[in-house]
């Protein structure tokens, strides 16, 4: 089976509907990142068939939980979840925030050559970064724990906006630890075809 039958296929068990020229964004994208791989080290997943599971089909996961408006993708990284994210749905207006060099110079050329005119990139920490407009939703993946990531967040969310954090096992101890004063935390289990490990996401509203 060829990359694309194999994303094709774990798209439609996850109930996503994307397009040819979107699937063939997604997978000029991880060939992108293999590229810069080689040099910049963005990511410790090095085979293609991994690449296809444990970052894409991982990121879109929570596609049907980000909703519409503007989005923060919170250290960032290689650009996950943010750029198939951006892919999937190209009405999002997407920032992806990272404070290494090296990664937000890959994150630049990626949307360059994937053509996504919607997605900014900001090189700073999380704890200066100063927006001029709010979001409708800040997202992480694997960046810190509950606690830490809504006190560097929850200030560069909107009132009634929500807080989207991507954990493996569900996350019993730090759901304990969060802040008193949020009360609507959601806890939702994710599918990911080809991943035996548990994924959840947590959604807090703010």
């Amino acid at each position: 089976m060829s990359l694309d039958e194999r994303l094709a296929t774990g798209l439609e068990q996850m109930g996503l509907a994307l397009s040819v020229e979107q699937r063939e964004r997604l997978l000029a994208y991880i060939a992108l990142l293999q590229k810069w791989n080689k040099v910049y080290n963005l990511t410790a997943v090095r085979e293609t068939e991994n690449m296809l599971y444990q970052h894409l089909l991982d990121s879109l996961a929570v596609l049907p939980y980000v909703g519409a408006g503007r989005l923060l993708d919170v250290g960032s990284g290689a650009g996950l979840p943010g750029i198939p994210l951006a892919i999937a749905q190209p009405e999002l207006q997407i920032t992806l925030l990272d404070s290494n060099h090296k990664k937000t110079t890959f994150l630049r050329q990626a949307c360059i050559e994937l053509e996504l005119s919607k997605v900014a990139v900001e090189c700073v920490r999380v704890d200066t970064y100063a927006p001029q407009q709010l979001f409708d939703a800040v997202i992480s993946r694997a960046f810190s724990d509950l606690s830490e990531f809504v006190r560097l967040s929850a200030r560069l969310c909107r009132s009634g906006g929500t807080l989207l954090a991507m954990k493996g096992v569900y996350p019993h101890d730090e759901l304990a630890q969060l802040p008193g004063e949020y009360h609507q935390v959601e806890v939702v289990s994710l599918n990911v075809p080809g991943l035996e490990a548990q994924r959840h996401l947590v959604i807090i509203r703010v």
